[in-house]
């Protein structure tokens, strides 16, 4: 593969020029050397945040702690920022409804509360800070209709949940920034369900079929729309095996988020990396076990860079280090040695 330093055409047009009122292209993102996937033990979101500005100081994220119950898991976190969508809780899960109740009006006060935690907290804190919530696609499949299907097969109500939910990342990013003046913020967007909405492994409600897959021009169309709309760079994360990792880059993702692990197409990190999309790599569980030595997380790497064919001195700018996935089913104890972990990780890839 060619190196990402290769000759370029330096050549400018109009609207290009610095400082150009024509270039309506976001700034560079603002990448850290080490940060979190997103989710952590626990229940106390003051503990959490001040546990991840200091193991993650370069780029901490707003922990979510699922832990605390319905409205905190993942779907019901996100669905508390819709705007003009209502959902309640259900026996199956959540379901779209015709107005708010005590469920979605619990997850939108534990978000408050994490919020809270996060001025407490961090308020003086400066420098690239990451949120997360669920994809457009993901969202989808965990949300049913009112009929009893998932949101996901109906073209409407997912794009009527993609329009709401860049309504109310936007209005998110706006109250972090509001609580944290200094944070230049980044949205991760959690797509775990893509990779069966493409292959057509999404069960039915029942649990007795599987939902028809999806065409992957229509799931890249939904994403790059949404990545448009939302006023950050964007994260695209997908810890499952077969993670689309191409049809993530052509959305318009700024950077890509998966577990080394599970990564079987280097072309696709290849053409990533030729692109200049950043590359969030996980590389120790996200659950409990044995990890080596941080020089050999490092080493890993390291040789994994050198197969994909760039230049050595090029990898500590193109990746940030993370578990490989979020780290809610983690003890208390490994959550924080995974933390530290990555960045201490991170270190030995900086050029001597």
């Amino acid at each position: 593969m060619a190196s990402p330093t290769d000759d370029r055409d330096d050549s400018t047009t109009p609207g290009d020029e610095p400082g150009s009122t024509d270039d309506l292209r976001p700034a560079p993102a603002p990448w850290g050397p080490a940060s979190g996937v997103g989710s952590l033990p626990g229940t106390d979101p003051v503990e959490a945040v001040r546990l991840v500005v200091g193991e993650l100081p370069d780029l901490p994220h707003l922990p979510e702690l699922p832990g605390r119950g319905a409205g905190a898991d993942m779907i019901g976190r996100t669905a508390a920022l819709l705007v003009d969508i209502a959902v309640d809780l259900t026996p199956a899960g959540w379901r779209l409804v015709p107005r708010p109740g005590n469920d979605l009006r619990r997850a939108q006060e534990l978000l408050d509360r994490d919020l809270d935690a996060l001025f407490d907290v961090a308020e003086r804190y400066a420098g690239p800070f990451k949120l997360q919530v669920a994809g457009p696609w993901t969202l989808a499949a965990g949300l049913e209709r009112t009929r009893g299907d998932r949101a996901v097969v109906d073209p409407g109500a997912r794009r009527d949940l993609a329009q709401s939910l860049a309504e109310g990342v936007a209005a998110h990013v706006a109250a972090v920034s509001a609580r944290v003046p200094g944070a230049r913020v980044v949205v991760q967007f959690d797509e775990p369900s893509v990779p069966a909405v493409l292959q057509g492994g999404l069960p039915t409600v029942s649990g007795f079929g599987k939902l028809s897959a999806v065409e992957s021009n229509v799931v890249e169309e939904q994403l790059a729309v949404l990545v448009a709309r939302v006023p950050t760079p964007v994260v695209l994360h997908c810890c499952a095996t077969r993670a689309p990792l191409d049809l993530f880059r052509a959305a318009g993702a700024a950077a890509l988020s998966f577990d080394l692990g599970l990564v079987q197409d280097l072309d696709a990190v290849g053409t990533a990396v030729e692109a200049g999309t950043h590359l969030f790599v996980g590389v120790v569980p996200g659950t409990d076990a044995t990890l080596p030595a941080p020089k050999a997380t490092a080493s890993r790497l390291q040789a994994w860079w050198r197969e994909l064919g760039f230049r050595a001195e090029d990898l500590h700018a193109a990746v940030t280090l993370t578990p490989a996935c979020g780290l809610a089913g983690a003890s208390p104890a490994y959550a924080r040695r995974a933390m530290t972990h990555v960045r201490e990780a991170a270190r030995y890839l900086l050029p001597e």
